[in-house]
């Protein structure tokens, strides 16, 4: 799913929308402290999400991203087929 728009919001969440008009906020909170999500601790950090024009993911600076069919998952409650949860978290 590729995203068009990523703004970041208070208390760590994120309004995303995709090329097919999907649209919502993500809340991330959860990951904040943990494992490469340390970074989301400083909400300066945090704030500076951007679109990677190449891989069409939210991206902060070193290359921290988010799988966007997960953000997609999320925001619709639909389950993207052919994208086992392994691989979502690997991607």
């Amino acid at each position: 799913m590729k995203i068009i728009s990523a703004i970041p919001l208070e208390g760590y969440k994120i309004r995303v929308r995709f090329e097919d008009g999907v649209e919502g906020v993500s809340d991330l909170s959860a990951l904040v402290g943990r494992g490469v999500f340390a970074r989301f601790a400083d909400v300066g950090y945090f704030n500076q999400a951007f679109i990677n024009p190449e891989t069409d993911t939210v991206t902060w600076p070193d290359d921290l991203d988010i799988c966007p069919d997960s953000l997609y998952e999320e925001i619709t409650g639909k389950k993207i087929f052919g994208v086992s949860d392994n691989e979502r978290r690997t991607a």
